[in-house]
C-alpha cells in the first residue's frame, strides 16, 4: 500500500489501497475468536473494523482514526486475540491507554472476545495492588492492557517480560503522545523487541502527533476520517444560553426530569466543580453519582459498575471519562462547562450515540463562551442549535 499523502490542509489522508471487508468470516479469523466476536454482540464489522483489522493481521504498522463509539476497542481486541499464540504463556501484545478506566475496559473486552480461545489478558493499572500485578504476570498472561506508569514499573521490576511482545497498541494515542506520557511511552518502546509491530488508535489525531509517529512507525497504513466527517450523525447537538455561571445550576434542575428518562453523563472541567455540583444536587434531594481522577481506584470502579448496571442514572465527571468508556445506555451528555479543547468535545459527546444509536448533547453556554461554541462548530463543520422545549422527545 502506498504511503499516505499530505493533504492541502496539512492533514494526512487514508492510504491508497485500503479495502473495506464486509464480514468477519472473510478475514481469515480463527474459529474460536470468531465465536468470541459474535458472542460479544457484533454481527458485521463497523467501518473502522472493515478497514483496520486486515492490515493489523497482515503485520503492518497502522494508524487508525474513527469516531467515538464505532468499535475501536473491539478492533484492538479482535486483532490481538488473532495474533496471540496461546501455546506460549509469554506476553505477546501490549496495549497502552491514558486512563485506568480505558485500560481496564480494553482488558475486559479482550477477555470476552478471547474467551473461547482461552486468551489470558491482565490490566496493569495504577491504584491497584502491585503484588497482584506481579503474581499475575509471573503466572503468565498473553496480553497486557495498562497505563504507562504501571507498565513502566512492571518492566523495571522485570515482572513484565518484553522479549516476546510482537504488537504494541497505543489507544487514544493523541493523549499518550502528548507531554504527560511521552517519556514513559518512549521508555516502554525502547524495552520492546526491534521487529515490533505498532498500531495507533484514536478518535482525534492532530497533525503534530501524526508527524511524531514517524519516529517509531514503519511505512504505516493510515485509516483516517477527515475532521469535518468526525461529528456523529446520530447525535443531536444543542446549546442553552445562560447569562451567568450561577444560572447553570437552575437550568440543570429544570432539566432533571428529562435527564432521568435515560442515563446521562454531565461533564465539568475540574474535580472541584464535580464535587461542588454533586453536593449541591444531593442537598436538593437529587440522586446522583460522581467520578474523577482524584478518587481512589476502588471507588471509581464501584461507581462505574453501578452506572454500567443502571443502578445509577446520572454521572457527573471530568474528562477522565470523556474517552473510551463505553456505556451503551447513555443517550444524553451535558457539557455543564464547555471543554477546554476542541478535540475533547468530540470525545465527550461520543459518550452518547454509541455504535449508531441516537443521542443528544446539550451545552451550557455563558455569554462569554459563545465564541468557544462557534469555534467548535467551525472546526467540525457542524451546527449546534438552541435547545428545543421538547428535548425529552428526542432522547
Amino acid at each position: 500500500m502506498a504511503a499516505a499523502k499530505v493533504a492541502n490542509r496539512g492533514e494526512f489522508e487514508t492510504s491508497e489501497g485500503v479495502e473495506a471487508i464486509g464480514s468477519f468470516d472473510e478475514m481469515g479469523i480463527k474459529e474460536d475468536v470468531l465465536r468470541g466476536i459474535y458472542s460479544y454482540g457484533y454481527e458485521r464489522p463497523s467501518a473502522i473494523q472493515q478497514r483496520a483489522i486486515m492490515p493489523i493481521l497482515q503485520g503492518r504498522d497502522v494508524i487508525a482514526q474513527a469516531q467515538s463509539g464505532t468499535g475501536k476497542t473491539s478492533t484492538i481486541a479482535l486483532s490481538v486475540c488473532q495474533v496471540v499464540d496461546t501455546s506460549s504463556r509469554e506476553v505477546q501484545a501490549l496495549i497502552l491507554s491514558p486512563t485506568r478506566e480505558i485500560a481496564s475496559q480494553t482488558g475486559k473486552t479482550i477477555q470476552a472476545i478471547g474467551f473461547h480461545a482461552n486468551i489470558q489478558a491482565h490490566a496493569c493499572i495504577g491504584g491497584k495492588s502491585i503484588g497482584e500485578d506481579i503474581r499475575k504476570l509471573e503466572h503468565g498472561v498473553h496480553v497486557v492492557s495498562g497505563t504507562p506508569g504501571r507498565v513502566c514499573d512492571m518492566i523495571k521490576r522485570t515482572s513484565l517480560r518484553t522479549r516476546s511482545i510482537k504488537l504494541l497498541v497505543l489507544d487514544e494515542s493523541d493523549q499518550l503522545l502528548g507531554r504527560g506520557f511521552k517519556d514513559q511511552i518512549y521508555h516502554v518502546y525502547r524495552c520492546l523487541p526491534p521487529d515490533l509491530q505498532v498500531c495507533l488508535v484514536s478518535a482525534t489525531l492532530p497533525h503534530d502527533v501524526l508527524e511524531m509517529t514517524a519516529k517509531f512507525l514503519t511505512d504505516p497504513v493510515r485509516i483516517l476520517v477527515k475532521r469535518d466527517e468526525l461529528t456523529l450523525d446520530a447525535i443531536k447537538q444543542f446549546f442553552v444560553s445562560v447569562e451567568k455561571e450561577a444560572w447553570k445550576f437552575d437550568t440543570l434542575c429544570d432539566l432533571y426530569d428529562t435527564l432521568t428518562i435515560t442515563q446521562a453523563v454531565i461533564f465539568c472541567n475540574t474535580t472541584r466543580k464535580v464535587d461542588w455540583l454533586c453536593e449541591k444536587l444531593r442537598s436538593n434531594n437529587f440522586t446522583i453519582s460522581s467520578m474523577h481522577a482524584d478518587m481512589p481506584q476502588k471507588e471509581r470502579d464501584v461507581i462505574m459498575n453501578q452506572f454500567r448496571s443502571g443502578d445509577s442514572r446520572l454521572l457527573i465527571t471530568t474528562d477522565v471519562l470523556a474517552r473510551g468508556v463505553d456505556v451503551q445506555q447513555v443517550s444524553l451528555v451535558i457539557n455543564y462547562d464547555l471543554p477546554n479543547s476542541r478535540d475533547l468535545y468530540i470525545h465527550r459527546i461520543g459518550r452518547s450515540g454509541r455504535f449508531g444509536r441516537k443521542g443528544v448533547a446539550i451545552n451550557f453556554v455563558k455569554s462569554d463562551d459563545i465564541h468557544i461554541l462557534r469555534d467548535i462548530e467551525l472546526y467540525y463543520s457542524t451546527q449546534i442549535d438552541e435547545m428545543p422545549i421538547n428535548v425529552a422527545d428526542l432522547i
